[in-house]
């Protein structure tokens, strides 16, 4: 096996004495204190997060924009420049090759920011599908440094160390800015993964430690907080946030994911799997990724335990968490259309054979009419 990587923090990781893990390749912070008190200061301060491989594909060239938009679901003519979509790339089967996010700096400029352990498959996409028009394709991730700054004092933390007007009237939601911070050249977005207020920073990994360093001194006074994978868990099973390998896959599409909304059946260019999705779009589908409330954290489900309703099994947990801000176990898993209804209740059985109940949620348990995020 190949040696695992250091994201541009591995230091610090080690000087504040985190709880280490590996994930996909690389070793990662768990949390730095407890996940307790790193999701806590995300939902009422700031999360300082580093997602190790999260970074852009680069496209660029007079074709880019054509080619991108042959393979997400979306439709990218309804970008402007400086702005970020949510979509997917899917296989001829309409399965989900991974949810990601393009961000538009021009028709000829494009990034394309994977799920980590999914940029080899989407790099290899992307690549194949450019041959023989005038776009090129760099994976930029090796020489980017990236951090989140998530939470509520996100934006003051931030404005004390960049010229950037970041109020929401100059920088909403789901758009960005090519700024600097603290000195330093950077692509500002307003995006994030915590369903807060929130920022994620895109520099030369030559600034990596400077840049860490520079945050938690400008946060120093409004309770930011480094935080580690953990929290990143916990607040994004409160968003009901799927997470590619788990929740969501090849074998899904994303109308099954409950993600339609993301699908344009009406855009100008053809992609892989619209057939399927439009026919799942008009004839409905057999079944449904739904979340999953349970009375308090006393039992949090393990991915596998099967759901069950009216005395027949009709689903599988495909992952599940601790909503700490809510005070209850939470989880997500694919029930039979039928019973994929906001408030139903259902039984969810553990390897064991205990038997929980819970009720099922089709929107965000936490913030589910996007207040915050939008603040």
């Amino acid at each position: 096996m190949p040696p695992l990587k250091h994201t541009p923090y591995y230091h610090k990781f080690l000087e504040l004495g985190a709880e280490l893990s590996d994930r996909p390749g690389f070793i990662v912070a768990q949390w730095f204190t407890s996940i307790e008190e790193e999701h806590k200061a995300t939902r009422e301060a700031a999360g300082l997060y580093d997602v190790y491989s999260q970074g852009p594909i680069d496209v660029k060239g007079k074709d880019a924009h054509a080619l991108l938009n042959r393979l997400v679901v979306n439709d990218l003519d309804r970008l402007s420049d400086n702005q970020v979509i949510y979509t997917s790339f899917c296989n001829e089967q309409g399965g989900m090759l991974d949810d990601l996010t393009c961000y538009r700096f021009s028709p000829e400029h494009y990034w394309v920011i994977a799920t980590p352990s999914r940029v080899a498959t989407i790099e290899q996409r992307i690549t194949e599908h450019a041959r023989g028009l005038c776009a090129h394709v760099t994976n930029t991730i090796p020489g980017t440094a990236y951090l989140s700054v998530q939470g509520p004092k996100s934006r003051e933390i931030l404005s004390g160390i960049t010229d950037a007007d970041l109020s929401t009237a100059a920088l909403p939601y789901y758009h960005l800015v090519s700024t600097t911070v603290a000195e330093v050249p950077v692509i500002l977005s307003r995006t994030g993964y915590s369903g807060e207020l929130g920022y994620e920073l895109y520099y030369s990994r030559d600034y990596g430690e400077y840049m860490w360093d520079a945050l938690m001194a400008a946060g120093a006074d409004y309770g930011l907080k480094p935080a580690g994978l953990g929290a990143l868990i916990t607040t994004r099973v409160e968003k009901k946030y799927p997470l590619f390998g788990l929740d969501i896959s090849e074998g899904n599409t994303p109308v099954e994911a409950g993600l339609g909304w993301t699908v344009r059946l009406d855009k100008k260019s053809d992609y892989s799997g619209r057939a399927v999705i439009q026919r799942q779009k008009e004839e409905g589908v057999t079944r449904r990724l739904v979340g999953f409330e349970l009375p308090d954290l006393s039992y949090v489900p393990a991915r596998d335990d099967t759901i069950w309703f009216d005395g027949r099994e009709v689903g599988k947990v495909t992952s599940a968490g601790r909503g700490l801000t809510l005070g209850k176990a939470l989880a997500l898993g694919y029930v039979a259309i039928d019973v994929a209804k906001a408030g139903t209740t259902v039984t969810l059985r553990s390897a064991a054979g205990e038997d929980y109940p819970a009720i099922i949620h089709t929107k965000a348990f936490y913030d589910p009419d996007l207040q915050r995020i939008r603040a």
